[in-house]
């Protein structure tokens, strides 16, 4: 089917012509750098009006210089190979600092309550495993488990039918975000010692809670959780584009967006 998709009067129309006036859009398209450099695009208008204090604009073009260990006259000519003004510059060196204030200023407020909702997927645990396929094996070595007879490390190196027999069955710290729902459950209420039988699909499965980690609400945890707020919104403003401007950028097909277009005419 021909491609009859047209542009809309977007940030996208905007982002194109800029680009295919200087003759660089091919060489962008040709490279599928153009869905990047569109988020870049969204994330300059966002951080807009984000202002550094003249303190932290001389730090970051310090910092800058240093990283490639620049003398003065090689910073002057690389700005002027690059076509770049001190103010653009200026810009570029605090980039990442203007986004990280722009996190901080939309969803930082958010953030205690947001750690709290999800703080049980966030909290690591270290648990002992042993799986088979075999319900009478499984059994029997419960048995032992629960009654002492051997150690859990001795029968998963010797039983275990999963990775997990090359450590004695000892897996973590893991998250229990990162596990299998059913398992996240059952270790997220065990006891500290208690083994217990579990099933999982095929697999007869026994597993005994080792140690608990309550997640914190520390540094790398607000790090982590603003950029997840940050990733979520520039997709949302992704998702946003008309679905002629998605099919351009590769991310519908152009059936799809003519049948929906179809749709709402």
């Amino acid at each position: 089917m021909k491609n009859t998709l047209q542009f809309s009067n977007s940030l996208l129309e905007d982002f194109c012509e800029t680009f295919a006036a200087q003759e660089q859009l091919p060489l962008l398209t040709n490279y599928q750098l153009i869905p990047q450099l569109l988020c870049e695009s969204i994330v300059d208008r966002a951080i807009l009006t984000i202002e550094c204090t003249p303190e932290e604009i001389a730090s970051a073009c310090e910092q800058f210089y240093q990283r490639w260990n620049f003398t003065p006259e090689q910073q002057q000519i690389w700005r002027s190979h690059c076509g770049l003004s001190q103010v653009q510059f200026e810009e570029m060196t605090t980039r990442s600092l203007r986004i990280e204030k722009f996190k901080q200023i939309t969803w930082e407020h958010k953030l205690k309550s947001h750690f709290l909702q999800r703080k049980q997927e966030f909290d690591r645990v270290v648990y002992s495993l042993l799986r088979t396929k075999d319900q009478d094996i499984a059994q029997e070595l419960f048995f032992r488990l629960s009654e002492g007879e051997q150690s859990f490390a001795q029968l998963a190196q010797q039983y275990s039918e999963g990775a997990e027999a090359e450590t004695g069955g000892l897996i973590g710290p893991v998250e229990l975000g990162t596990l299998n729902a059913k398992l996240a459950d059952l270790l997220h209420t065990s006891q500290i010692g208690q083994v217990q039988p579990f099933g999982l699909g095929e697999w007869c499965m026994i597993v005994r809670l080792e140690k608990r980690i309550p997640a914190q609400l520390d540094e790398q945890m607000r790090d982590r959780l603003l950029q997840e707020k940050f990733d979520a919104w520039l997709q949302e403003q992704v998702q946003q584009l008309s679905d002629r401007d998605k099919a351009w950028l590769g991310l519908v097909s152009t059936d799809f967006a003519e049948a929906n277009e179809a749709t709402a005419a």
